[in-house]
């Protein structure tokens, strides 16, 4: 299988050279916008292409308010900010991530509680976070959740599209309403993934998305925060920028805020990718289904959309059968050139994370040992 696989890669990527796990495709308009970006000398965070940018994002998914960010990682940050998270607070999410999601934690001050994941979608498992919470957490007087061992606040739950496939949205929000807890989607994966005809990241008060080079379309360098509300979203602008009132010459800021804006050059490159988002997408849906037959009548597992979702497919993955034979195909793809990767290693795995709270963990220590991800650059399937 392992040699069949290296086949299938290159017959797919027409070439011999070195095959990345995922790279950027530029096919559009992108040299035009970033050549007119340079042109006009407005490259910073002031300029035309960063409000169209948000503005096609919020089309696109159908968000109230959509504010650029300079990655996701700051657009996550920002929205755990908008969502009221604090130093000391608790914030439920899967120690199957990458390490982004909880850096974002941290650096508020704020610390993970893991929770396992489902096997369907490879995100935050809603049972799981309901027994964890049932068996360690309590509402007080005031309305908070209250994590039983410490006495900290648990303050907002924090699913992982994993690799653009859905999480259940409907019942976490569910746990999130009965424990009083801010929903917010860490949608860095999932741009152009649809949860029961609704597009990731609408579903939480706030979410993130990453538009990295990886990403399936990409700013170099970018995120966007979607917000549920128009009027968080209108403050949310205002934080990203320094919390800046606006005034023809003086400079007064009336709350702590953050230098996040997306520059413009970035943007203009956002905003040519989004015009072929769709080709994108039907691109990289074409490659899963390939994939998905050639590991049919195989010992591995194809990984497919839940079906109550429509994924983008942002990183195609395979189960194996054991470890061992992971390894080895780890090994071999790799060694002929064909870039494969084993999922993350898991967070409380890594030593600023090791002491952290956290449930029972067996579905992602049982992904972790089995998974890989395979090629999936949105190119045309032959």
């Amino acid at each position: 299988m392992n040699n069949k696989l290296i086949q299938f890669v290159r017959d797919t990527y027409q070439t011999n050279d070195f095959i990345p796990l995922h790279a950027p495709t530029f096919s559009g308009n992108e040299k035009a916008y970033v050549t007119d970006t340079i042109e006009s000398t407005f490259v910073s965070s002031v300029g035309k292409y960063v409000e169209d940018f948000e503005k096609h994002i919020e089309a696109y998914t159908g968000t109230a308010k959509a504010v650029a960010a300079v990655n996701g990682t700051a657009a996550l940050h920002t929205a755990l900010y908008m969502a009221g998270v604090k130093a000391g607070d608790l914030v439920i999410t899967q120690a199957l991530t990458f390490v982004a999601t909880c850096n974002a934690l941290f650096h508020m001050g704020a610390e993970p509680i893991f929770v396992d994941v489902s096997k369907i979608s490879l995100g935050l498992c809603s049972q799981a976070t309901s027994d964890f919470l049932d068996d360690n957490a309590v509402v007080n007087n005031e309305g908070e959740c209250i994590h039983k061992t410490s006495g900290r606040r648990i303050k907002a739950v924090v699913p992982m599209h994993t690799f653009g496939h859905p999480v259940e949205l409907d019942e976490l929000l569910t746990v999130c309403l009965k424990w009083n807890l801010v929903l917010v989607e860490d949608a860095a994966e999932s741009l152009g993934s649809f949860y029961k005809g609704k597009h990731t990241g609408t579903i939480g008060d706030f979410s993130a998305i990453s538009f990295n080079g990886n990403k399936i379309i990409t700013t170099g360098g970018g995120g966007m925060v979607l917000c549920k509300h128009l009027d968080d979203g209108v403050h949310t602008r205002h934080v990203t920028t320094t919390a800046k009132v606006p005034h023809p010459y003086e400079f007064y800021h009336d709350e702590p805020g953050f230098n996040y804006r997306l520059p413009n050059l970035n943007a203009a490159l956002g905003c040519a990718q989004m015009e072929v988002l769709p080709e994108f997408l039907e691109q990289k849906r074409l490659l899963a289904g390939k994939y998905q037959t050639l590991f049919s009548d195989s010992e591995f597992q194809f990984v497919v959309e839940p079906k109550y979702a429509q994924s983008n497919y942002w990183l195609n993955a395979i189960i194996c059968p054991d470890k061992v034979s992971r390894d080895l195909l780890l090994k071999e793809t790799n060694e002929q050139g064909v870039m494969t990767r084993p999922i993350w290693q898991l967070m409380h795995r890594l030593p600023m994370f090791k002491n952290s709270f956290r449930g029972d963990l067996k579905v992602s220590e049982w992904v972790e040992a089995h998974l890989i991800n395979l090629p999936s650059s949105p190119i045309k399937v032959v």
